[in-house]
């Protein structure tokens, strides 16, 4: 990709919609460049002496070259795949090293929605760098913005912000599944998912189920949480509630036909755990339904 830079501006419109771009960039920096390069613009320029404090986000995503980062918090390695986070307030001077240079790739942003999420843990790290490797989802996402801010379209803002929000995504997948990849408990929490699936009619014994993979349930269920978001009792019941659902919108089954079929101990379990999950009883979940269908 050729080097660039563009600011972008920001309407009241785009600022309500609580994400936006402010600028995007692109430069690969050569073995010895001066850095950073004294035609930056003014904004975004900083000396090494100083550093910089920014009033916005910013992710640059470094593809090739290495160098380093510092902030109050330390100075920290970077290497190609890294991902240096910026936040706004956070004094911070990175550069890369002489004998490789490197190339950035940096998206500026902010907005309610920008500060909601670095409020999540998994984004809210006092370290500003994640290593992620050269990973094409995130440079496939990057590349999907910059040709959006060049175009500049009507509505290129909110297209941009959604393909930000998919960044975040991929950062905390990749955060979650960080210690999983290739490892055996990812094969076995991948296998107990496809089971409880395939019996969504029955009352699995996840004890059982977690005997069958030769691990302890403790240890199951701690890291199928970690992995998941939820607990194997919860990714089950939930699971099952969907296809009460469906069968409840699409069949003529009575009720206690739905309980049977679904493996629950008795219509009065079904009908709590459903009014647990939803809010409302199965009979009340088909009434209302039934009533929208037949408007």
């Amino acid at each position: 990709m050729k080097d660039f830079f563009k600011y972008l501006t920001a309407s009241k419109f785009d600022e309500s919609w609580g994400l936006y771009l402010s600028v995007v960039g692109s430069k690969k920096v050569l073995p010895h460049d001066p850095y950073p390069n004294p035609v930056h613009p003014n904004g975004y320029f900083f000396s090494w002496v100083k550093g910089r404090v920014l009033t916005e986000y910013q992710i640059n995503y470094i593809t090739e070259g290495s160098g380093i980062l510092e902030t109050q918090a330390g100075i920290f390695p970077i290497r190609k795949g890294s991902l240096i986070i910026i936040k706004p307030g956070l004094w911070h001077r990175y550069r890369p090293a002489k004998e490789t240079g490197w190339t950035e790739n940096y998206i500026g942003f902010s907005g309610s929605i920008a500060d909601k999420l670095f409020q999540i843990n998994l984004l809210n790290q006092e370290k500003s760098i994640l290593t992620i490797g050269k990973r094409e989802e995130f440079i496939d996402s990057f590349l999907k913005i910059f040709d959006i801010a060049k175009a500049e379209h009507p509505g290129y803002q909110q297209v941009a912000a959604g393909m930000i929000m998919k960044i975040f995504g991929y950062i905390v997948a990749f955060q979650k599944q960080k210690g999983y990849s290739g490892n055996r408990i990812e094969t076995i929490i991948k296998q107990a998912c496809f089971t409880m699936r395939q019996n969504v009619n029955t009352n699995i014994d996840l004890h059982q189920l977690a005997k069958d993979h030769y691990v302890g349930y403790a240890y199951f269920r701690k890291m199928f949480k970690k992995y998941m978001g939820v607990s194997p009792l919860k990714y089950h019941t939930d699971q099952r509630i969907l296809r009460a659902k469906e069968l409840l919108l699409t069949s003529n089954k009575l009720i206690k036909e739905i309980s049977d079929d679904l493996g629950f101990q008795s219509i009065y379990y079904f009908s709590r755990t459903f009014k647990k999950k939803t809010g409302i009883t199965p009979s009340e979940f088909k009434a209302q339904n039934n009533i929208l269908i037949n408007r």
